[in-house]
């Protein structure tokens, strides 16, 4: 195992993870990466019909009068409902602050017509403050934005009797939904430029080229397999924040989309014509044919309020005034790494040992 705590923040940074596994921050850190499900193994889908048929027997292999029920005001939850037993607990998160969406209105639709026991998780930034640190310790890395939401989430679902939570987050990944990543045929340094989380040039001393995550994609000489690159990388970081939570609170989980896959090509023009996730909105519109498609909306978080008074990082490894131009959502991805470089060089190695030693509980 290598240790390069440079390399793994420029990592972090760019890609919300380390994506080499043979390199960690510090000796004792060993990042708890989610692993994806080989493509092999994924059960391919042509229809509507066919995920929803796939679906069913996913969900036959466990226990679903002891599961619980992710539930967020979008399709792709709504759709799990209808496979869930009546009175299954569901689950929102409602997040508190400023300009903070709220999707219990939209979930509490859904429950009621499969008549599930709606429950809302107002989610604020303590709940944040009061558990990253473990989170991280858990996963060896700085934490991906939702998982506190998904861990506060699990250990209620647990206290209430659930053994193992039904989620639906990689239909985006899986079916066509990252439409703005999708929205053109991107050259290789404009995708590198769109997707990077947070340029590791514009907030730390000493950053790291980490491309080579991103040539393992390029296509010719200027050209990236992007399609391929949202089901493989950014699939991994997507389903790795809540999973973690999840794990950590000690709750298996279920996301069915995770193992589907389309059967053919994914049909470019129809996503960019405005039919993204074209089979899971048919799919929608078969369980719920009283109401309209709901479009993606915006992430929950109120990250451009928590942060909005945040000076920035203090730290040595970081530039100063490194966020003035920085999103909410980098800021805290930023705010992140500085916390968890705190708490692993401010706590022995011992220690820190100990508190990861065990692994996810």
């Amino acid at each position: 195992m290598k240790y390069d705590k440079n390399y793994c923040m420029s990592s972090y940074l760019t890609f919300r993870y380390v994506y080499d596994p043979n390199v960690c921050f510090k000796e004792g850190i060993v990042h708890r990466d989610h692993q994806l499900i080989r493509d092999s193994e994924k059960a391919p889908c042509k229809t509507a019909e066919d995920i929803d048929r796939n679906i069913k027997k996913i969900l036959s292999t466990i226990d679903l009068s002891k599961s619980a029920l992710m539930l967020s005001g979008g399709m792709d939850s709504a759709i799990l409902a209808s496979y869930m037993p009546p009175r299954t607990k569901a689950y929102t998160a409602r997040c508190i602050g400023e300009n903070a969406i709220d999707e219990t209105v939209r979930a509490k639709k859904y429950c009621e017509i499969y008549n599930l026991e709606h429950i809302i998780i107002d989610v604020t930034w303590d709940d944040y403050s009061d558990t990253m640190d473990e989170l991280m310790l858990n996963d060896g890395s700085p934490i991906i934005p939702n998982e506190p939401q998904a861990y506060k989430i699990a250990k209620i679902a647990k206290q209430n009797g659930a053994n193992c939570i039904v989620y639906g987050d990689c239909a985006d990944t899986e079916f066509g939904g990252m439409t703005k990543l999708l929205s053109k045929d991107w050259t290789y340094d404009g995708w590198v430029k769109r997707y990077t989380f947070v340029d590791p040039k514009i907030v730390l001393k000493n950053p790291v080229d980490v491309s080579g995550l991103y040539d393992l994609y390029r296509i010719g000489e200027d050209k990236i397999d992007f399609v391929k690159f949202i089901s493989e990388p950014y699939a991994l970081t997507a389903a790795g924040a809540l999973t973690n939570g999840f794990r950590y609170a000690g709750i298996d989980c279920v996301d069915p989309y995770e193992r589907l896959k389309l059967a053919e090509p994914l049909d470019l023009q129809r996503v960019r014509s405005g039919d993204s996730k074209y089979l899971i909105r048919d799919l929608f519109r078969m369980k719920y044919p009283m109401l309209d498609v709901p479009e993606k909306l915006p992430m929950s978080r109120p990250a451009e309020f928590w942060f909005k008074d945040w000076s920035g990082p203090k730290r040595d490894e970081f530039l100063p005034n490194c966020v003035e131009k920085l999103t909410g959502e980098q800021k805290l991805l930023v705010y992140s790494l500085e916390r968890f470089l705190n708490l692993i060089y401010n706590t022995s190695s011992i220690d820190v040992a100990n508190a990861i030693g065990g692994g996810y509980k």
